[in-house]
């Protein structure tokens, strides 16, 4: 079966502007155009359509789900990366963040948590693996859509092309000399089961046409 994994379009969180709530942080102009544009993109008709839960998510696959109205959609529970507790990163900007995270991805400690509701590196895995585990049960032949968020996809694609490294291996190619590897708002990561193993196809971002009174694409 094949894969394509979607990242939410730009949200308000990736412009720089304060989140009261991770879990309801929605898309921006440039994101309701990236959403529409990754929907109007598509050649095939897929068998499911998967979303997470967070509103920039569903936002996303709205206009896909739109598109193909008589697809089975599901939701998943392939949340945000919350490597920081949610209370106390909540309402900030994403500037004010960073100085947690590059001290964390440089410790390259898989099980470290920063504290209650928090998730370390290790438990983004499970989760990636366990929604792989999922579709490789689809139907052979079956294509699913599945939309989440840049850092669950990156787990996806690490587990697929990085499958023979370890939990702390895995982590360090996360971040990268304070950058990681990311995935791209509405960029999209296809992989395919072989009925043996995961392959990873490649990834691309759908092309904006117009794009000068929205802004810059941030990455996810």
């Amino acid at each position: 079966m094949r894969t394509t994994f979607i990242c939410h379009g730009q949200s308000t969180g990736n412009a720089g502007l304060s989140s009261p709530n991770l879990a309801s942080t929605p898309l921006t102009a440039l994101g309701y155009a990236q959403a529409s544009a990754v929907a109007a993109a598509w050649i095939e008709t897929p068998a499911l359509i998967v979303t997470s839960p967070y509103l920039r998510i569903q936002q996303t696959a709205a206009p896909t789900i739109a598109r193909f109205p008589d697809v089975a959609v599901e939701v998943w529970p392939i949340e945000e990366f919350a490597c920081r507790q949610p209370a106390r990163w909540n309402a900030t900007r994403g500037s004010k963040q960073l100085p947690f995270p590059e001290g964390y991805w440089q410790a390259a400690d898989p099980n470290q948590c920063d504290s209650d509701g928090a998730e370390s590196f290790a438990a983004l895995l499970r989760p990636a693996e366990a929604a792989l585990k999922r579709l490789a049960a689809l139907p052979e032949g079956a294509l699913a859509y599945v939309f989440g968020h840049g850092q669950f996809i990156q787990a996806v694609r690490s587990i697929v092309v990085d499958r023979e490294l370890d939990d702390q291996a895995k982590m360090r190619g996360f971040w990268r000399a304070g950058a990681p590897p990311a995935i791209g708002n509405a960029e999209l990561v296809r992989i395919e089961w072989s009925g043996r193993r995961w392959r990873y196809r490649g990834s691309h971002a759908p092309k904006i046409s117009n794009t000068s009174d929205l802004g810059e694409v941030e990455a996810a």
